[in-house]
């Protein structure tokens, strides 16, 4: 869904209606990178994008996360039809620690290439407070854009580690490990993923076998947006958006098994195909 997640501007980012890469994380930042060495809460998930029903690329994510501390990596890459348009992939790390249910990022690094052009950015953190950030080439000034304050820095997380949710309850069906607000700044936009709870839904895939949580999710900008964009309003409102979520095994922690947010063009889908180190019955 576009539930929580941002990453600046990727491949897709001139298509009409697209919502916030911080949303679409997993699905717009790419799969080049090694996986993490298997350990205890070892993950690794392939996804299938698609927009409008319509498969458009492919996604991972894998890493490692432990009790107090994690490493998460993330890849996409446009495929199909979308190929065709533009050589769009971009892949992303992040990591960081888990102290009393709460998720401190440590540092972010993305590097998101299309045909058009190549982008880096970094962002240097300690305990969810941003030090210095560096993006190359840097993002259009714009008059209208609500700037970034130093204050809304801190006590944030980036695209990556917003994917990392502690849970709040013994069961992991439990309303309330829906029931949060993310704080992410993705190097341009300062903006809040806030999360509800759904219901439950049992799936039965080659990705899982079981139950997962499902979580509405609203997407507020606070800062880094443009307000009288059609997308920023359109995104703002949207009431379409949720994500599933699943525990990781030998960990109290949630991911995303799939992510959907409608779009002024359709909506996008992110969803396990393939999984291991997930709680329950995955493959």
């Amino acid at each position: 869904m576009s539930a929580p997640w941002s990453a600046p501007p990727l491949p897709l980012e001139r298509l009409p209606g697209r919502a916030p890469a911080s949303i679409l994380a997993p699905a717009f930042a790419l799969a080049l990178l090694l996986p993490a060495p298997a350990s205890a809460g070892a993950v690794d998930l392939n996804y299938a994008v698609s927009l409008a029903g319509i498969p458009i690329g492919v996604a991972t994510l894998d890493g490692d996360i432990g009790a107090e501390r994690y490493r998460i990596k993330v890849g996409a890459k446009l495929s199909g039809l979308a190929s065709m348009v533009s050589d769009g992939k971009g892949a992303a790390e992040a990591s960081g620690a888990i102290v009393d249910g709460r998720v401190l990022s440590a540092g972010y690094a993305l590097i998101a290439t299309n045909t058009q052009m190549s982008r880096t950015i970094q962002i240097g953190m300690s305990a969810g407070n941003i030090y210095g950030v560096k993006v190359e080439p840097p993002f259009d000034v714009k008059a209208d854009r609500v700037p970034v304050t130093e204050a809304q820095k801190r006590g944030v997380l980036d695209p990556v580690s917003a994917l990392v949710m502690p849970m709040r309850a013994e069961s992991p069906l439990n309303p309330a490990n829906c029931d949060r607000s993310l704080p992410i700044f993705d190097g341009s936009q300062r903006f809040n993923v806030v999360l509800s709870y759904s219901g439950t839904k049992t799936v039965k895939t080659a990705a899982h076998h079981g139950p997962v949580l499902v979580c509405k999710a609203r997407y507020i900008p606070v800062s880094g947006h443009r307000p009288a964009r059609k997308t920023t309003k359109y995104m703002a409102d949207n009431r379409d958006m949720e994500t599933w979520l699943v525990p990781v095994a030998g960990s109290r922690v949630l991911i995303p098994y799939r992510i959907a947010v409608k779009t002024m063009i359709g909506t996008t889908i992110i969803e396990a195909q393939r999984s291991s180190g997930l709680a329950g019955a995955s493959r």
